[in-house]
């Protein structure tokens, strides 16, 4: 059999039987552009605010101002729209509607707070809209007016409830039948607007197309103390709050990159026709105020009579004198052939935008409650169906509707709503606007007739709007969203969805170390930037928290793994080691390298490292405090590289912890050894407790350019280190040593350190204990060449063999050195026993000191203590000034 043969069987093998097909479960069912976007955002604009308001709007403002709020309106509407439009076709769209646009393009941080809030108004404006249907005059009563309204919303919500959780084929149908009663209500009302009027609709100010009532309704007539632009402007806008009803169900949309541009603009452009065409029609027909009684008709007798009435036969003048008119353009209006369709109108508005509200809200939560952004919300998430119907959303968005409903205290809230769906767009506008000006390669949205500008101009009106319409809400609703976003970030969720947030802070980052690149250092912007040879960090903690404390927030930290065996290094080791850095909140690079040695790893590493101005100036390492059981090369390679970091111009700490700390803090090759990710816990270290009211010892020898006294101060200003009290040991001969004491401290107080404590000890005349050199002696003697007792031929013959050792004659010539550095070590001991951090000057190594002499240097200098040593040196730099400039 051949391949194309075999390949043949196994796709036939794999096809269903034709009776396991047939019981094959139907796919999900989607929807088009047309049902599922067009007609769903204009049910959704289309509420009762378009029956009961726009007449009295229209009165208030006039025509010409009317037009401006619903050409307004538009503009920010199609704004958003296109804004949409360009990020739902840059990529797939899945359901989560609007939460799932902004988060996936401004992150969780401010995605998760406006898919909460926005979900929540959703709820709401669903009750709002079932309370706007229960108001509506049944010419019966229940109860009493308010509890009628309770009694038949909450009826009401529950019918639409069953509705939705029968799946979105009877929500689908439903939604068409409320259409189709809205398109009867439409034809109704433009039949009604060419009939004759008879007496009983002029008694309502009611009249067939008129130009001088065209003319005088052309102009405002602010009335009452609400009578303004932007509250005419505020009570009309909920009217536009329906173009992202398609967006919301866009998991369940057959093409959604191609459905929610071309449905949502059309969308737009029929109901802003409607409405210029409502506004303008109704205005055309109908005077500002009518009395609705039909006594008032007094032919062409028009002595005494006022309003333009007065023209077509009616007298409304007493009326309008005492401010009592029911009807008219300015209060109640009946302008339609038919009058129950206008009934049928209504209904249809105010369940058709409740409906599309109560499938919105919990398919935008559930979206949210599966990214597991917040706390206790991931029981909603679960879906049902073929749909993946979010059921126990359904439920709780019905209670919280419910509930609001009960109260049937909805004006305050109504506020809120509309400050709710305006932040939505503003930030819709403005994750479109960030997108493109990221210039990220991966924004390559399919609609093109966007513009970045506009969607800017998007938003600022969005957020301006809120402020003018109503201020205390905005401001509320800027401060649950400040909440949220605070919480988010205080959390930080382990989420990457590639959002133009990241891109912008790639721009920025890489914007600012080029500009960085042009500025001349200056001593008043020293910081410490240091490059930690950590190998992989999790074996090293105490060396990552030791200089994490003092560059957290100030400045650059890198930690070096230099790797000699790449062969037990586990694959995924890198991306874990920087996980383990984030979790320990520790702001450091991390950067692994590969060389044959240490020392050939350090050297490449000092000259490479970092970026532009943002490049390591100062070396830390561990102590080696296995440097008696290691081989000579790897002696020399640690002493060489100390050489190498001075010749690089750079400052060199080495850190040596408290006696008996585990062996993995010592600076060898075997702890670069990453393939047990089981070490990748977190350890407490020292660093990261609280030290009280300790001294932190600082042993100045030589004056390296400030160093060793700036990174006790850095320390200082941790919360961790802010009681310990920095005090000075100043080193080094009898002669002159009041002078240098007095220096130091004008020194401190010129350079604002607070370090009073200021002690003078000398080391000239007093030689070390005989118990302490004999120490030393016996520290090194497995090192002593012993080349005195040698003959020539066997003395050369034993140099070539051990060139590493100490010959008698080094060991005599560096003795003054070596007991000077035993004699320094017992001053520590005796004043700093109880110290939470001792520093001291790094000896600087010569080039004819043997390795393990200069080795044995730095084990006598830093042992004995129960606290951690730092041998510091600067490179001669001063990164202190007491100057402003």
């Amino acid at each position: 059999m051949g391949i194309e043969d075999a390949n043949t069987d196994v796709e036939v093998d794999s096809l269903p039987a034709p009776d396991e097909e047939a019981q094959s479960e139907k796919p999900p069912v989607r929807f088009g552009w047309l049902v599922g976007v067009m007609i769903r955002c204009m049910l959704n604009i289309w509420g009762v605010i378009m029956f009961l308001r726009l007449s009295w709007l229209t009165s208030q403002a006039g025509i010409v101002l009317m037009w401006l709020i619903i050409l307004m309106s538009t503009v920010i509407t199609t704004i958003t729209a296109l804004s949409v439009s360009a990020i739902a076709t840059n990529g797939r769209v899945v359901s989560g509607g609007t939460y799932f646009m902004i988060s996936r393009s401004l992150g969780p941080e401010i995605g998760a707070p406006i898919g909460l809030v926005f979900s929540f108004a959703n709820a709401l404006a669903c009750a709002l809209n079932t309370v706007g249907f229960a108001e509506v005059d049944f010419d019966s009563v229940i109860v009493d007016d308010i509890n009628d309204v309770r009694i038949v919303g909450v009826v009401t919500i529950t019918i639409l409830l069953f509705i939705t959780l029968g799946g979105m084929e009877w929500e689908a149908s439903a939604q068409m039948v409320f259409f189709a009663a809205l398109m009867l209500s439409f034809s109704n009302y433009l039949v009604g607007t060419f009939l004759p009027m008879p007496k009983e609709k002029q008694a309502l100010g009611i009249f067939n197309y008129q130009g001088d009532i065209l003319v005088a309704n052309l102009t405002p007539d602010w009335r009452g103390p609400e009578g303004n632009f932007f509250r005419t402007f505020a009570v009309f806008f909920p009217a536009a709050t329906g173009i992202l009803s398609g967006v919301n169900i866009c998991g369940d949309l057959r093409d959604p990159t191609s459905a929610i541009p071309k449905g949502t603009l059309l969308a737009i452009f029929f109901t802003t026709l409607s409405y210029l065409g409502i506004a303008l029609t109704s205005a055309a027909c109908t005077v500002r105020d009518a009395s609705g009684n039909i006594t008032d008709f007094i032919g062409n007798n028009t002595e005494g009579c006022i309003g333009l009435g007065c023209r077509y036969g009616w007298n409304f003048t007493e009326c309008i004198k005492s401010q009592s008119c029911g009807y008219g353009l300015a209060n109640n209006i009946n302008l339609s052939g038919f009058y129950y369709f206008i009934t049928v109108g209504v209904f249809g508005a105010s369940l058709s935008s409740a409906l599309g509200f109560l499938v919105s809200a919990p398919k935008i939560f559930q979206c949210l409650c599966k990214d597991k952004i917040y706390p206790y919300i991931f029981f909603f998430a679960k879906g049902y169906g073929k749909n993946d119907e979010p059921l126990r959303a359904y439920v709780l968005c019905f209670i919280i509707a419910v509930a609001f409903i009960v109260i049937a205290e909805l004006n305050t809230i109504a506020a809120l709503i509309s400050n709710f769906f305006l932040c939505s767009y503003g930030l819709i506008n403005f994750s479109c606007f960030h997108a493109s000006i990221t210039n990220s390669p991966g924004w390559r949205p399919a609609f093109k007739y966007y513009s970045k500008w506009t969607s800017l101009f998007g938003a600022t009106i969005s957020f301006l709007l809120m402020f003018l319409f109503t201020w205390w809400a905005a401001l509320v609703t800027f401060s649950i969203i400040i909440f949220l976003f605070g919480y988010v970030q205080y959390n930080k969720p382990q989420v990457n969805w590639g959002s133009s947030v990241q891109a912008g802070t790639y721009n920025m980052a890489l914007s600012y170390s080029v500009s960085l690149t042009g500025v001349e250092d200056h001593v008043k912007n020293f910081r410490p930037q240091c490059l930690v040879l950590t190998g992989p960090p999790n074996k090293r903690p105490a060396l990552v928290d030791f200089v994490g404390s003092f560059t957290k927030h100030i400045s650059l930290m890198i930690c070096g793994d230099i790797l000699t065996d790449r062969k037990n290094r586990a694959e995924n080791a890198t991306d874990w080691l920087v996980k383990w850095l984030n979790q320990r909140k520790v702001r450091s690079f991390y950067t692994p390298f590969i060389s044959d040695s240490l020392r050939v790893g350090v050297q490449y590493l000092l000259q490479a490292s970092g970026l532009g101005k943002l490049k390591p100036n100062t070396l830390v390492m561990g102590f080696k405090a296995n440097w008696r059981e290691s081989s000579p090369e790897s002696i020399e390679d640690y002493i060489n590289t100390i050489y190498d970091t001075f010749d690089s111009n750079y400052c060199l700490c080495i850190l040596r912890m408290m006696e008996g700390l585990d062996v993995l803090d010592q600076f060898d090759f075997e702890a670069n050894d990453v393939s047990d990710q089981g070490s990748s816990d977190q350890v407490q270290t020292v660093f990261q407790t609280n030290q009280g009211k300790k001294n932190i010892d600082v042993y100045w020898i030589a004056d390296d350019g400030g160093l060793t006294l700036l990174v006790p101060y850095l320390l200082t200003r941790r919360k961790k280190w802010g009681r310990c009290k920095v005090r000075v040991f100043i080193v080094g001969d009898e002669e002159n040593m009041e002078d240098r004491k007095n220096e130091m401290l004008a020194l401190l107080k010129r350079f604002r350190l607070d370090f009073n404590d200021v002690t003078v000890m000398t080391d000239s005349e007093n030689r070390p204990h005989a118990k302490s050199l004999n120490r030393f002696v016996e520290s090194v003697a497995p090192f002593r060449l012993h080349d005195e007792q040698q003959d020539g031929v066997g003395l050369q013959e034993l140099r070539q063999t051990y060139p590493w050792k100490i010959s008698d004659k080094e060991f005599e010539a560096f003795k003054p050195k070596s007991e000077r550095k035993v004699r320094l070590n017992e001053i520590i001991r005796k004043n700093s026993q109880h110290a939470a951090l001792v520093l001291v000057n790094l000896p600087v190594p010569q080039s004819d000191c043997p390795s393990v002499l200069y080795m044995a240097w730095l084990d006598t200098l830093t042992s004995g203590l129960h606290c951690p040593v730092v041998l510091i040196r600067g490179n001669q730099q001063n990164v202190l000034t007491f100057y402003c400039q």
